[in-house]
């Protein structure tokens, strides 16, 4: 089972932004490569924290991550930090190393550094039925590429570092600090060939279709990442990720309460007093459910697994069926006859068993 991402860097739930960027910085420095050469598990560790901190350091990874557990972010190959490498880190964190190994922390030891592409953002449309199973979608979209035909050399500023280091004197004796280098801005190389129709840094767009596999339990308004399906970067920089935004299409009959799915029946007083068998339609196909005689009005049938998976553990919600019984607007004479008739007899006069559940008894199951 995968280690809670707040266990990794020893920090409770309640922790704030500036203790869990401390608590990572600890862990990273405690396990970084230059301190720990050719140590498998100090580099697992430090892969480990990092993914951690790149979901908790967000603030709306964290709020997903809290909801739905590891689930949130996978799902599909490369969704959330478990796909990361070392320039992974080292670009998107490397500021939180500080001086902590004197300069040069854009990635072992100080070599050239690695930059990354900027992220997409796509929105998909599910259907209530696709939330729910699960779906494989295929999108187009524009990506930015290196042109064919693109070379890049060393930056002469920075070496290939991508960052300018700086070393001033003060009281508290000489502070290092490094500062993004604004010839290569940051990528480390400059473009030396420009091959016709790139754009300033060698990159053009180009049209692709991506597969994007979404898991079953998703919500309306969650985001979902697929690593490294974002625009490349120039040089020998990786690409930049996908960031895909979940949108649900409402439902003809079904309503989405949690991992719960509610659908409305309407019988008549016929059916209702005889009793019957109904199809219903379900998102996993039709389900036949019977309605015993006398039921009454309000009734609320479970059908148990057919609603929504749960993203953070196994198992589903449920199918909640509530049951009304339609009264006719409109009779004709020997209708309302009958029922006139009817009337005076006892068993047509309300007469609620204990059994019979209050409207604040269900509404408290529904949520139990």
């Amino acid at each position: 089972m995968k280690e809670d991402y707040y266990d990794i860097l020893g920090i409770n739930k309640s922790a704030s932004s500036s203790e869990i960027k401390k608590a990572y910085r600890k862990k990273a420095i405690a396990y970084h490569p230059d301190k720990n050469p050719g140590d498998a598990e100090a580099e697992k560790k430090f892969k480990e924290a990092a993914e951690a901190y790149e979901v908790l350091g967000d603030e709306q990874k964290r709020a997903q991550y809290d909801r739905f557990g590891h689930a949130a972010f996978e799902g599909n190959q490369g969704f959330g930090g478990g796909s990361m490498n070392m320039d992974d880190i080292f670009s998107q964190f490397g500021d939180i190393f500080g001086s902590a190994f004197g300069g040069g922390f854009g990635g072992f030891g100080g070599g050239q550094r690695s930059s990354k592409g900027t992220n997409l953002r796509v929105r998909v449309t599910l259907t209530l039925e696709e939330m729910v199973l699960g779906v494989e979608k295929k999108i187009k979209v524009k990506r930015k590429k290196q042109a064919p035909g693109v070379s890049y050399v060393t930056c002469k500023t920075c070496g290939g570092s991508g960052q300018i280091m700086r070393v001033t004197n003060t009281i508290l004796g000489r502070m290092q600090s490094a500062t993004t280098c604004t010839t290569c801005n940051g990528a480390g190389q400059t473009l030396r060939h420009r091959p016709s129709g790139a754009d300033a840094y060698g990159m053009i767009s180009q049209e692709e279709t991506v597969s994007i596999k979404i898991p079953a339990g998703v919500e309306d308004g969650m985001q979902l990442k697929v690593s490294g399906k974002g625009n490349e970067a120039p040089g020998q920089g990786i690409s930049g990720d996908m960031i895909v935004q979940i949108s649900v299409k409402e439902h003809a009959s079904l309503k989405r309460e949690g991992n719960n799915l509610h659908l409305d029946l309407y019988i008549s007083i016929s059916e209702a007093v005889l009793g019957t068998y109904k199809e219903i339609n379900t998102v996993g196909g039709s389900v036949r459910i019977k309605l015993d005689a006398g039921i009454q009005s309000g009734k609320i049938l479970r059908l148990k697994g057919k609603g929504v998976p749960s993203l953070n553990s196994y198992g589903s919600g449920d199918l909640l069926v509530h049951v009304s019984v339609w009264t006719p607007e409109q009779l004709t004479k020997e209708q309302k006859q009958f029922f006139e008739d009817q009337s005076n007899h006892d068993n047509f006069k309300p007469s609620p068993k204990s059994t019979h559940k209050s409207f604040f008894d269900k509404v408290k199951d529904m949520f139990s």
